[in-house]
């Protein structure tokens, strides 16, 4: 359910979101990837056979694994900070009430924002952490905070409100965390 129903279903309420909106007119394109765990095969795919050029690509949202906002802490981490020098400012332009936002400078990770980071595309990666129920079968829907995720979904539909549609986002190499880890949270 978290992982990653939870991103699966945020990307339709934001897309429902950003359809309804008032925003600036722009192309989203909303992507479901496979493969992930496997070696991101669906997003490595995508970015050598892309489906519109992407020179034409501002930027990259991945929300992957948004269902577990813990009520007390309320922490976000939010990757791909430093892949944009625009991130920090829009970010902070965005209200956040309630949330503790951790960010992460990276690119890259274990999840489909890595394979277009690769191509020089600016990428923010929303997550809310590992817990005791990833990949097992108690990983199900009662553990999902759901009121939790939409407000995660209302940061990022904020974001993308405020993000500039005038002008591409200047893309800064980062750091590149490794993609395997000692835990079980692990890509190659």
């Amino acid at each position: 359910a978290d992982d990653n129903a939870s991103g699966t279903a945020a990307l339709i309420e934001l897309a429902k979101l950003l359809k309804k909106t008032k925003a600036p007119k722009n192309n989203y394109l909303f992507v479901a990837f496979s493969g992930e765990e496997l070696g991101l095969y669906g997003s490595k795919y995508f970015v050598e056979n892309p489906t519109i050029s992407l020179e034409k690509v501002n930027y990259m949202i991945n929300m992957d694994m948004v269902g577990r906002l813990n009520d007390s802490s309320k922490t976000i981490t939010v990757g791909g900070f430093g892949t944009s020098p625009s991130w920090s400012e829009i970010l902070y332009a965005v209200k956040k009430p309630g949330f503790n936002i951790k960010v992460d400078s990276s690119g890259t990770g274990p999840s489909d924002h890595s394979s277009f980071y690769r191509k020089d595309i600016p990428v923010l990666f929303f997550f809310t952490g590992l817990h005791t129920d990833y990949h097992k079968p108690s990983d199900d829907a009662n553990r999902i905070n759901y009121v939790g995720e939409y407000r995660i979904v209302q940061l990022v539909y904020e974001l993308v409100k405020k993000t500039p549609t005038d002008n591409k986002l200047v893309f800064t190499k980062t750091r590149e965390q490794q993609t395997g880890t000692s835990t079980r949270f692990s890509v190659s």
